[in-house]
């Protein structure tokens, strides 16, 4: 079955830097698009990056762009999230998420805390 298991949060002062991984399996990473996406304490889920299949296409959420990097590593079925610069208001869970036949799978994400 699909597996989405993400890792590399933790508590970071504002200014400092994280990297997010999800290790992917049970379905064929290379072939699909994956998101990261994000939820703060008492707000919707949204979207935080994109990456396409090969990596050649990105985009993010203007709240993040030029400070977070999307990447993927498909011989490992890695997805990655760079995550520099960070802000109080980056305080979420992050998870990670690809849709297969209209279908969405998600982690159990990852709790990045930006405080001092």
């Amino acid at each position: 079955q699909v597996q989405l298991v993400e890792s590399g949060g933790g508590l970071v002062q504002p200014g400092g830097s994280l990297r997010l991984s999800c290790v992917a399996s049970g379905f064929t990473f290379r072939s699909y698009f994956m998101r990261w996406y994000r939820q703060a304490p008492g707000k919707e889920r949204e979207v935080v990056a994109f990456i396409t299949s090969t990596g050649d296409t990105t985009n993010y959420d203007d709240s993040v762009k030029g400070r977070f990097t999307i990447s993927r590593d498909n011989a490992k079925s890695t997805l990655y999230l760079q995550m520099h610069s960070l802000k109080p208001e980056d305080t979420a869970v992050y998870y990670c998420n690809t849709m297969i036949s209209s279908r969405n799978y998600w982690g159990k994400g990852t709790l990045v805390t930006v405080s001092s």
